[in-house]
């Protein structure tokens, strides 16, 4: 792996996660899309933390919104074999957490997300790619075409 030299503020070189760390942040982020996600992005933290490759982060208007985006995200995982090994916050649906392992999901409230602002904390880290359909908000009509 080459070198790569961080600068504040600056996304940096090579993605470092690994693969299946890069899939399962797909497969969630079109999860979320599909349940109309607000701002869905993905850092990779692999050289930050140990505990994990990619942190996906997304929000959404309502408390029954967030709990349809963490029931979506887990369901489509779910059917690839993949369960979370913790879950937090669906009690209350302003700031659900669920741990996968490689990927750490945090879907939250609008309000949380402007305040605590986690974007923040890891603007050094490189932001993952997404698939097209995710970042324009389409998930569900890219999902559509390939099918048809």
């Amino acid at each position: 792996m080459e070198n790569v030299v961080i600068v504040p503020g600056k996304q940096r070189g090579p993605v470092p996660a690994t693969p299946h760390a890069i899939e399962l942040t797909e497969l969630a982020a079109l999860a979320a899309s599909d349940k109309l996600a607000h701002d869905i992005v993905a850092y990779d933290v692999s050289d930050r933390l140990v505990i994990a490759d990619a942190f996906l982060l997304c929000s959404a208007p309502n408390e029954r919104q967030v709990g349809a985006i963490v029931d979506e995200i887990h369901d489509r995982l779910a059917a690839t074999g993949e369960k979370p090994s913790r879950r937090e916050g669906d009690r209350e649906n302003r700031w659900v957490l669920l741990d996968y392992g490689d990927l750490i999901v945090h879907v939250q409230h609008s309000e949380e997300r402007e305040f605590y602002a986690l974007e923040r904390l890891w603007r050094d880290c490189a932001e993952i790619p997404l698939p097209t359909a995710v970042t324009n908000g389409r998930a569900a009509d890219a999902d559509a075409e390939r099918e048809a």
